[in-house]
């Protein structure tokens, strides 16, 4: 076996290769002279480099750039059919895949609703979902590096097994990712709660880029958060950090008090059967929470519309000072149809009321991410592993 030290060739080359390759998802396509001047390379060393890269697949000649007083130079760029991966988004309603390639860029799409109860057909259903995306992209799914499964429920580190999820029945099988990757074949598969998978999506894309410690708020049906701490995300022992909605609060029945899976906690007063009910005693109705937030929030300068935002933003300061006051975040993302439905009007409500009830105040922002968070996030977590073993290749053994 050939063993290798600091600072031999090898390891160099492999060094100056995951740097390029870095270089050219941050930057784009680059010609070789500004490939060698971003990462220190002689104009010899970045002709080699680049050798080898095309060589590999990794990357590919992307054309030639003209235009200017000098000559045309070639542009390199990262190989976007190197690899691909597969995020999607189960809610009780549909499963919703797209793939992408190395690049990040989605290649295909595919929708299907949820099965009924699931059981049996859970994996099922996810092939067809992958299956039809793949198709979209013109790809099999035999070529996928990753697929990244988004839910909404805790996923048991030990066992993979999905928790706080009764509202997907049929889900919760004990060896249900085993069972994923039977159907699926070749990919490896990641399953993650879905609200994880919209934080990584804002520190990827939003407006948590740079930050290390933040939380991201989730309203709609129900109430989620995920938390990032140090730059990583806090999943915590059993898989249910941030399950906020669960939190005991005042005013709220406890789990004591209702049984753990009735209304309690958090969720019984800002999550999204509750915000509705909120909204009709003002008088704004809609066919959801969502909608009824939106028609209050388009009277925000009138005092009916003030005073339901008021209430709904206070119930839930309520908790959110809670999380606040423990982990001192620098940012706080707001997210889910609630909290986007009710705009830039609740959010300074909910800011209002939140500093009104802790010493630290971090500012809250909307995500900016798009109307896909947990899909972003999935192809963001799929491609951040499949990059980091791809370009981990070059390191010599």
């Amino acid at each position: 076996m050939s063993t290798h030290v600091p600072g031999t060739p090898q390891l160099l080359r492999a060094i100056n290769d995951q740097a390029a390759l870095r270089a050219l998802l941050e930057h784009g396509p680059l010609t070789r002279p500004e490939l060698g001047d971003l990462i220190g390379l002689s104009k010899p060393t970045a002709h080699q480099l680049l050798t080898r890269l095309r060589e590999s697949g990794l990357v590919v000649r992307e054309g030639r750039r003209g235009g200017g007083p000098g000559p045309t130079a070639e542009e390199y760029g990262i190989n976007p059919a190197a690899a691909y991966v597969c995020g999607l988004d189960i809610t009780p309603g549909r499963i919703e895949a797209v793939v992408a390639g190395l690049t990040g860029q989605t290649v295909g799409r595919f929708r299907l609703p949820s099965p009924s109860r699931a059981g049996g057909k859970a994996a099922e259903a996810v092939s067809t979902a992958v299956t039809g995306a793949c198709a979209a992209a013109g790809i099999t799914v035999g070529q996928l590096a990753r697929v990244v499964v988004g839910v909404q429920g805790v996923v048991e580190p030990e066992t993979g097994r999905l928790g706080y999820s009764r509202h997907l029945p049929g889900w919760r099988i004990p060896d249900l990712a085993d069972r994923l990757r039977a159907a699926l074949g070749g990919p490896r598969v990641e399953i993650e709660n879905d609200v994880n998978l919209a934080a990584l999506a804002e520190a990827a894309h939003g407006v948590a880029r740079g930050h290390q410690d933040f939380v991201v708020l989730w309203a709609g049906s129900g109430l989620g958060m995920a938390l990032v701490l140090g730059g990583r995300l806090h999943r915590g022992a059993g898989g249910g950090a941030g399950e906020i909605g669960f939190m005991p609060v005042p005013g709220a029945p406890t789990a004591r008090e209702t049984g753990r899976f009735a209304p309690h906690g958090l969720q019984a007063l800002g999550a999204g059967p509750a915000v509705r009910t909120v909204l009709r005693s003002h008088g704004f109705r809609g066919a959801d929470a969502a909608s009824a937030v939106r028609a209050a929030a388009a009277r925000e300068h009138e005092p009916a519309g003030r005073d339901a935002l008021r209430d709904v933003a206070v119930r839930l300061a309520t908790g959110l000072a809670s999380v606040t006051a423990l982990l001192d975040p620098a940012l706080v993302v707001l997210t889910g149809d609630v909290l986007q439905a009710g705009g830039e009007a609740l959010r300074r409500h909910l800011e209002h009321e939140l500093h009104r009830l802790t010493i630290p105040r971090p500012p809250l922002r909307l995500s900016t991410v798009g109307p896909d968070p947990v899909l972003t996030g999935a192809v963001v977590h799929g491609l951040t592993l499949t990059r980091d073993e791809l370009f981990a290749s070059t390191v010599p053994p």
